[in-house]
């Protein structure tokens, strides 16, 4: 009996010692278990902090709207492009809220953007010698325009540009007209000596010729259809863009101060951007784009429709072809020839100074990923 007691009893503390044994080495692996999944755990936390830090950065950066205050002119060839950005939502994509502002010619919008009321400016052919000059930086082309005219009045004895000599001209100093018109006066051996310049603003011109307060004019569209229109049989086109595309084209621009690119590099790759998608938007719509620019301007569609063949319209396609071969580099160096020829520079500047190829590049290639 006490045989089998004892034998019992060590058979109790040999299950209980290898129970124990058993217990020993299985804590060391659970526990070890538990770190690593409170660790795994941990990660994930941290990531999804990360992510969610991530988040919301971009959330704030998507609400982060940038405002610029925008000068145009109220013509098609000035107006077409931003007001198709805005419209069209193509602004609104890249975070930007633009207020349009009008002016009556690319000199005054310069003067503005100098003193601070402008961020960016839409001009013309002929305020392009100020940005060689050093007073702004080109960023983005526009269109190429067929908008200037200079126009006589047949009553006043004017048929041809030589019957311009010694009568009344008005003209918009270092506008693309002004450009035209010494172009016309010089294919005629004359120049600005031989008329006298009446200095006036694009809505004074007009009123000027109607009413007969002077005898000819070199101004743009839409002013040269109401001045026709007004004159009926009197009025004769005596010179325009066309007659002189194997000499210059003339590109229009949107123009910043150097200052202002100089802090604002992405603003304006955006700001490029979306008036590189409205571009493609207007060449394939023109006349839709005529009547948001007739609201824009306050002016009847008609007269706007009238002018949709004034400009070349270029697009998204046309800006990769022309970045690559050089074509729009030409257009501003041709350009600079003329200002040369007409005393508007007194040397060849190195069209690299004042006008930003990579702006143009970078938002076409961000476009076209």
């Amino acid at each position: 009996m006490k045989k089998r007691i004892s034998l019992l009893m060590g058979m109790v503390m040999t299950a209980a010692a290898l129970t124990a044994c058993a217990g020993g080495a299985k804590t060391p692996a659970t526990t070890a278990a538990q770190t690593k999944a409170e660790d795994t755990k941990a990660e994930d936390a941290k990531e999804e902090e990360t992510k969610a830090e991530e988040t919301k950065a971009e959330e704030t950066k998507a609400q982060e709207i940038t405002k610029l205050r925008i000068a145009y002119m109220p013509n098609m060839g000035s107006a077409s492009l931003a007001v198709t950005a805005r419209d069209k939502g193509y602004f609104k994509e890249m975070g930007l809220e633009v207020e349009m502002v009008e002016f009556q010619g690319g000199p005054a919008e310069i003067a503005a953007m100098a003193s601070g009321d402008i961020d960016i400016s839409q001009i013309g052919h002929g305020a392009h010698a100020l940005c060689a000059s050093g007073e702004a930086v080109i960023f983005q082309i526009d269109c190429t325009s067929l908008a200037d005219a200079v126009i006589g009045n047949k009553a006043k004895g004017i048929n041809s540009i030589e019957d311009l000599k010694g009568k009344k001209v008005a003209v918009t100093s270092g506008t693309s007209a002004e450009i035209i018109l010494n172009l016309a006066l010089k294919s005629k051996g004359m120049t600005t000596d031989d008329v006298e310049l009446v200095e006036m603003d694009a809505n004074g011109t007009v009123s000027a010729v109607i009413s007969g307060n002077v005898d000819a004019c070199a101004t743009w569209s839409p002013g040269t259809g109401t001045i026709m229109k007004a004159l009926g049989d009197n009025g004769i086109m005596l010179a325009n863009n066309q007659d002189y595309l194997d000499q210059v084209t003339f590109p229009s621009s949107f123009i910043t101060t150097q200052k202002y690119a100089d802090s604002n590099h992405d603003v304006l790759v955006r700001f490029a951007r979306a008036l590189q998608k409205a571009g493609d938007y207007r060449a394939e719509n023109i006349d839709e784009v005529a009547k948001l620019v007739a609201k824009q301007c306050e002016v009847d569609e008609a007269t706007m429709l009238a002018t949709t063949e004034e400009g070349n319209w270029l697009t998204g396609e046309f800006m990769g072809k022309a970045l690559a071969d050089g074509t729009i580099k030409s257009y501003y160096e041709n350009q600079q020839k003329v200002f040369l020829d007409a005393g508007r520079l007194e040397k060849p500047v190195d069209v690299n100074n004042y006008v930003l190829f990579d702006i143009m590049q970078e938002a076409y290639d961000e476009n076209h990923k």
